[in-house]
C-alpha cells in the first residue's frame, strides 16, 4: 500500500523546516465543499512569521511540483498553528509545562471528558494539571494514552 498524503508531505517538507530551523506541528489534507485544502502548520521557539511561511510555501510548492503527490488541484496554505496549537508530541507537552492547556480524553475520568487547567508535569505516561474549581485548586492525573485532543488555552 502506498504513502499517504500526509506522509509524504511530511517527507517534503521536514528537510525544508530543518534547514530553516522550524519545526512540523501537523499536516492537513481536506476536502471543503468542492475544494482540497493541504495545510502545513508550522512553528519554532521563537514563533513564526509571514515571511516564514511564505518562504516554507514557495520551497514546498516547488517540491510539490517536482514530485506530484496530488493529482487533482488543491490549495496549498502554510501557517502557524496560533496561540491555541495543538499539543501532538511528548515535546510538546514537555515544553508546554506552565502553561494553560485545554485537554479531551476519551472516556470520563473522575467524572469528566474535558480538563482546562495548568499543565504542571508531562513524564510521558501521565499528565499531570492543576484545575482551579472556583476558590480551590484540584490536581488531576490523566494517563497520557487516555488523551485525545490537546492544545494550549488562553486565559481570559
Amino acid at each position: 500500500m502506498g504513502k499517504s498524503v500526509k506522509e509524504t508531505v511530511e517527507e517534503m517538507v521536514t528537510p525544508i523546516l530543518e534547514e530553516m530551523n522550524l519545526e512540523l506541528v501537523e499536516i492537513e489534507y481536506v476536502k471543503e465543499g468542492r475544494d482540497w485544502f493541504l495545510r502545513v502548520f508550522i512553528d519554532s521557539e521563537t514563533g513564526v512569521d509571514i515571511e516564514d511561511c511564505g518562504a516554507v510555501s514557495e520551497k514546498l510548492s516547488e517540491k510539490m511540483d517536482e514530485v506530484d503527490p496530488i493529482t487533482h488541484n488543491y490549495f496549498l496554505e502554510v501557517s502557524s498553528p496560533g496561540a491555541e496549537r495543538p499539543l501532538k508530541k511528548d515535546k510538546d507537552f514537555e515544553r508546554s509545562i506552565g502553561k494553560h492547556v485545554y485537554i479531551k480524553t476519551y472516556e470520563p475520568i473522575e467524572g469528566a471528558k474535558e480538563f482546562e487547567g495548568e499543565l504542571v508535569a508531562f513524564d510521558g505516561t501521565t499528565v499531570t494539571l492543576s484545575i482551579r474549581i472556583k476558590t480551590r485548586t484540584k490536581t488531576v492525573e490523566l494517563p497520557y494514552e487516555k488523551v485525545a485532543f490537546a492544545r494550549l488555552a488562553i486565559v481570559f
